[in-house]
């Protein structure tokens, strides 16, 4: 049976842009056959507008990914609208979620509001579906939870940390910090600091451990690790603004027991939020670079070469007596890391966390 909500994806942007599109992919990406198979699928050809999201793929796979024109972004996205169409009038909803999906990750930004808008009325009616008229009510409650404190072995789980873990000094922690003391004692510093009790207002602390709640949101999505879904969840602390500085990135990180972030460094001010979950967080100064072995390629100059796993003490004999700090975030913990500062995160259960990255001021040091 097709679905109830209309039976079609609206699509006002596409309407709008295809002819430049198909003009451009001609003209450009001499994408001339695309555009036959394009025109078709418009006019209803299921076959054809699979062919050209085909031919379209081939093209943002043919070299490396910043030689793709970007005309062929556009067109994969023209394209992936108009299989979704027919998945939907036909529907196979979770077919729909899909193709929409890889149009979002793999396309071009000038559809990208049709694509998110037929994201939405997609899973709108999925849900209808899933509540059985019910209106949603108690989706919030029952289900399995992500982690249990209760099932958190903390003797077993530090026997699994790098040496001398959690041995030596360790971060800051302040609970209901001002964004004053925040300024004065830790971001003007550039020190790290552990920033506790600020995450209760989050309907993501109520919603992200429960197994349902995922499941509902995300859980037939193909994403990258941004999920728009679980956005309104979260909210954009004031220390992220700390400095005048811009908002660069806000993602959400969802791993298993044990999944480990090599030691590596970053160029924004990082808060690292813990939702759910435990992690080993440990922390190098900026001013330590050269003596943990950065990779002499260019674009692996901000990650070491050593593992802290499993620390070869030929070939870098003086880490182990770096100094460090490092500590335990908890559900609630937000940690600020200052650009720079290497870090090694590890997973301690099953964790969802976001971080938020953001810059200096222009022109600032």
């Amino acid at each position: 049976m097709g679905p109830t909500n209309g039976g079609i994806l609206e699509t006002p942007a596409l309407d709008i842009e295809t002819p430049g599109i198909l003009q451009r992919v001609s003209e450009e990406g001499g994408g001339y056959t695309f555009a036959r198979m394009a025109a078709a699928a418009r006019d209803g050809d299921a076959r054809a507008a699979e062919v050209a999201r085909e031919m379209a793929w081939e093209q943002l796979h043919c070299g490396p990914w910043h030689s793709v024109l970007p005309i062929w972004r556009d067109a994969y996205s023209m394209a992936c609208l108009h299989v979704a169409k027919h998945h939907f009038a036909g529907g196979d909803f979770s077919e729909t979620i899909r193709v929409l999906d890889l149009g979002l990750i793999m396309g071009g930004t000038l559809l990208r509001v049709d694509l998110e808008n037929a994201v939405d009325k997609v899973m709108a009616v999925l849900e209808e579906r899933e509540n059985g008229g019910n209106n949603g009510e108690g989706s919030d409650n029952g289900g399995g939870l992500l982690f249990s404190s209760a099932d958190f072995n903390e003797a077993e789980v530090l026997r699994s940390l790098p040496a001398k873990s959690l041995s030596s000094k360790l971060v800051a922690r302040r609970s209901g910090l001002s964004l004053e003391g925040f300024l004065r004692d830790y971001f003007l510093m550039g020190l790290p600091v552990i920033i506790s009790d600020s995450m209760s207002h989050w309907p993501a602390r109520a919603r992200w451990n429960n197994m349902e709640y995922l499941k509902r949101v995300a859980g037939g999505r193909t994403v990258p690790v941004e999920i728009k879904e679980l956005r309104k969840d979260i909210l954009v602390p004031d220390y992220s603004y700390a400095g005048g500085g811009e908002l660069r990135s806000l993602n959400a990180w969802f791993g298993p027991a044990g999944t480990v972030t090599p030691l590596h460094h970053d160029p924004h001010h990082n808060l690292l939020a813990q939702v759910v979950g435990k992690k080993y967080v440990r922390l190098y100064a900026a001013s330590l670079s050269e003596e943990l072995y950065p990779h002499s390629e260019t674009m692996l100059r901000n990650s070491s070469q050593v593992d802290l796993d499993d620390i070869d003490d030929n070939a870098f004999p003086n880490v182990r007596d770096l100094e460090f700090m490092d500590c335990i975030l908890d559900e609630g913990d937000m940690l600020y890391i200052p650009p720079k500062w290497w870090h090694y995160v590890r997973s301690l259960t099953p964790s969802l966390s976001v971080s938020f990255w953001w810059s200096n001021p222009e022109g600032s040091p």
